[in-house]
């Protein structure tokens, strides 16, 4: 896993044997073990990772009006109850415009309104709720409705 993986030496001494993985990647999901040995005394601990994706389809960059979807995957065993999904913190309703499938949410005339943090909230049997975000970026018009600009000559127009 080198070298996106890193002991804290210095942290060592004062007993903490943490492990940094940076960046973590879905194949990293799993159970991990420490053992840690001093004169004669053995510690161990354990960890599982677990680890959640976010993936868009097509890949970036989104064009407007385009139908675009967000897949949100988790590494947890239990079965997907429930699947809610949020732009910029507010929920987002089943509509025309947006559909949530199992896990996924289609977005089927993306506008440059939608842009910005969508997250997902994964919700499984065992009462576990897990989330991440997702930073979209939607390429588009921007600008007046009336594709008329009027501006007065000698000066600058944008």
């Amino acid at each position: 896993m080198r070298p996106r993986v890193s002991l804290q030496d210095s942290a060592l001494r004062n007993g903490n044997f943490s492990l940094r993985i940076n960046p973590v990647r879905s194949e990293d999901a799993g159970l991990y073990e420490a053992l840690v040995a001093y004169d004669t005394q053995v510690q161990s601990c354990q960890v599982e990772l677990g680890v959640i994706t976010v993936t868009i389809s097509p890949s970036s960059p989104v064009v407007e009006n385009e139908p675009l979807l967000l897949s949100c995957n988790s590494s947890h065993r239990a079965s997907l109850v429930e699947t809610r999904w949020f732009h910029n913190g507010r929920p987002v309703p089943t509509s025309r415009t947006f559909c949530s499938l199992h896990g996924a949410l289609s977005i089927l005339q993306p506008a440059t309104s939608d842009a910005g943090s969508w997250r997902c909230q994964l919700r499984y049997s065992d009462n576990e709720i897990i989330s991440a975000t997702y930073n979209l970026k939607i390429l588009g018009f921007d600008g007046p409705t009336n594709p008329v600009v009027y501006a007065a000559a000698g000066s600058a127009a944008d």
